[in-house]
Parts: structure tokens; sequence; C-alpha cells
């Protein structure tokens, strides 16, 4: 799995507002007809996934909202390589339901859907929906109970499942979804940061995405995550979060951060922050997401700045590829224009990824960076 060249996510700016709580101007937009076109962009520049985000309620800079699941339907069908992933809410959805939904548009769309199972963080919500709020670690609870009822349903013909949450009798989802070689299912994500989240990561997901993180921050993630999925005997890869901003001078591309951070929507933000923070710290162990960001790293709302892929195109390459060495799978990258952005990534940045990856491989430095770093010493991957 370490050799695999690195696959590239983007964030589908299905929400209104952009990617960053800020009044700069972002050339992005959260239509249909837009993000079509950025979908096929997106597919012919070296992206492998699109993230559609999930909310429900006008929050924090983000008026208008298209429903995950069914704007993933329609980014399948407009192109031909991408795989789309719906962001989805447990307590929102029932399990068999979505399992339904998903195996449809796997079919459709010959094995390219996936779902990111986010526990949720925003209790509005939920309450405003008449649906209970759960303490933070029931929710993850449910969440493991979800994924697990959805492997179920896609691979048995006589379902079982008994939780405390949800149950499953005798049940045979036809059709299944599309077979596909290397997977048994459409392929799980799941977010978070909490010792909880980690360690359902480890039990149930596929891959396990990441706020953004410096290279010590991930690290840590991907040590934890691994060490849990060894016990289970599995195996976890992992999307890193970052918010990408390629110049062609390093000046230039802090002048562009320094000027969305100046211009951020500072009531949006503070809301945003006192929301996620309080859920946060609502974890066992008080170690959920958000718990130390501070206020420039909220204007992108998944820690994104933290990542640091911002500068040159090589500066942006060699960040990128060290984090391979910390045992990253994928980066998951959003931008202030997207359209732009996006083709300068396929043009400028993406080959010179390549180009290190290559080398990073035939110097065998992939492995003995990767043992350094103690990923090697948790599972094989």
């Amino acid at each position: 799995m370490a050799h695999r060249p690195l696959q590239f996510a983007y964030w589908v700016p299905n929400v209104s507002g952009g990617l960053v709580v800020s009044k700069i101007e972002q050339r992005t937009d959260w239509s249909y007809d837009y993000n079509k076109k950025l979908a096929v962009l997106a597919e012919n520049n070296g992206f492998d996934y699109a993230l559609s985000q999930v909310r429900y309620i006008a929050s924090y800079g983000a008026a208008y909202q298209h429903e995950s699941t069914s704007f993933s339907l329609a980014l399948l069908l407009a192109t031909e390589r991408l795989k789309v992933i719906a962001a989805v809410h447990p307590g929102l959805w029932q399990p068999g339901v979505l399992a339904k939904l998903i195996a449809t548009a796997d079919q459709i769309s010959g094995g390219r859907a996936a779902v990111n199972v986010v526990s949720g963080w925003f209790k509005d919500e939920f309450t405003k929906l008449g649906e209970p709020w759960l303490e933070h670690d029931e929710r993850y609870r449910r969440s493991e109970e979800f994924i697990t009822y959805l492997r179920q349903i896609w691979t048995s013909e006589h379902a079982e499942f008994s939780g405390d949450f949800y149950r499953l009798h005798d049940f045979d989802l036809k059709p299944k979804p599309a077979e596909v070689d290397g997977r048994p299912h459409p392929e799980i994500f799941q977010g978070g940061n909490s010792t909880a989240a980690r360690a359902m990561a480890g039990r149930v997901s596929d891959w396990y995405f990441s706020n953004g993180k410096d290279l010590d921050g991930i690290t840590e993630q991907v040590i934890d995550v691994k060490t849990e999925a060894a016990l289970h005997n599995r195996t976890v890869r992992f999307g890193l979060n970052g918010f990408l901003i390629g110049r062609d001078t390093e000046a230039q591309a802090r002048e562009v951060l320094r000027e969305i951070v100046d211009k951020a929507d500072r009531e949006a933000v503070e809301g945003f922050g006192s929301a996620v923070k309080q859920a946060g710290k609502s974890a066992a162990d008080g170690k959920g997401m958000w718990q130390d960001s501070e206020f420039a790293d909220l204007v992108q709302y998944n820690d994104g700045f933290r990542t640091g892929l911002i500068g040159t195109p090589e500066q942006i390459a060699e960040r990128i590829v060290a984090y391979k060495t910390r045992g990253v799978n994928l980066l998951l990258l959003g931008f202030l224009h997207y359209l732009e952005d996006v083709e300068y990534f396929g043009a400028r940045i993406l080959p010179l990824v390549r180009e290190l990856e290559a080398d990073l491989a035939t110097s065998g430095r992939l492995e003995s960076e990767l043992a350094r770093n103690g990923i090697l010493a948790t599972a094989a991957g």
C-alpha cells in the first residue's frame, strides 16, 4: 500500500460561501452547473475523488446547501472516472435506506460511489429537525453500528445485525453494489479526531479523514488508528485535509493567505469556533476536533491552513510527499478559486509530486522514512 501513488480528493463546493469563512473574493460557485464543470476538470487534472459536503441548515457563512447524496449522484453521472463520496449523518439517515440509495448510485456509476460517515458536531442540525442529540462518545458508538450495518447489508444475502441503535433481520438487498476488483463494497470514509473516533476507524472504517494537521500531528493519528486496526487484522487508509494556495512565488501565496484571514467574517468564524469547540470538549478525554484551533485556523473550517500547502509548486509538492512518509494515502484539498486552482494543481504541482514519489520508491527511502516515523512498526501499510 505504501508504494501506491498518492491520491487526491477535493471538497465539492455544494454549500454556498466557498471553503473559507472570509469576505475575500472566491470565484467559486455552489450551483450544479459550476460543479459539473469542476468535476470534469478535476478528473482531468489528477483527482481521484470528490467529497460532497453535508449541511442541513444555514450556518457560519453557509446560507444555502445542496443535499449531499443527490448531488453526488449528479456528479457521478457527469463524470467517467471520478469517485464521489457523499457525507452522511447517522441519526438523520436510516442505514438500510442509505444502503439502497448508495447501491443504486454505485450500479449506475460503475462502482464509483462512496460514503463519509459523519458523527456530527452541529447540535442544531439534529434538534431543529426533531432528532435527539447524543453525547460525544455515543455518537461514535452509533456511527460504528451504522457502518457495521452497511457492510452487512451490502455483502450478505441474509443480513443480520442487532445493536443498540440499529437492527437488521434476514435482509437481502438487491441489487447489491457493483462488483469492483479490490473492494468488497463501496468505500466507507470516516472523520474525527478524538480517541473514540480513532478507535472506531481502526475497527470498522476503510478510510480515516483527519482535519488539517502538521507532520507530527498526523503521525500521531496514523499510529493510533493503525495500532487499533492491527488488533482486528485490518488495514485502514488515511486522508488529510488541506487548503492549497499555490502561486509562482511563496510571497504571493502568503499574501493570499494573509488577505483571507484579514478579511475573515469574524462573527461567523467566532460562532463556528464556539460551536465546534463545545462539541469537541464533550469527548470523554477532551481530545475532540478543533480543540487547539486558533481563530486563523478556523477561517478554513477543517483546519486546512495547518497542513501547510501554501507556497510555490515545488514547496507544496515537497510538503505533500513528506506527508506520504507519515502514512498519508490521500490529500483532501480545498481551494479559493476552484477552476483556476484545480487546473494549476494539475499542470504545475501534480507532476512534481509524481517525480518525488518515483524518487522515493526507486531509492528505497520510503520504507526507511516510514520506519523512522514509527509507521511501519504498527502495521503493514
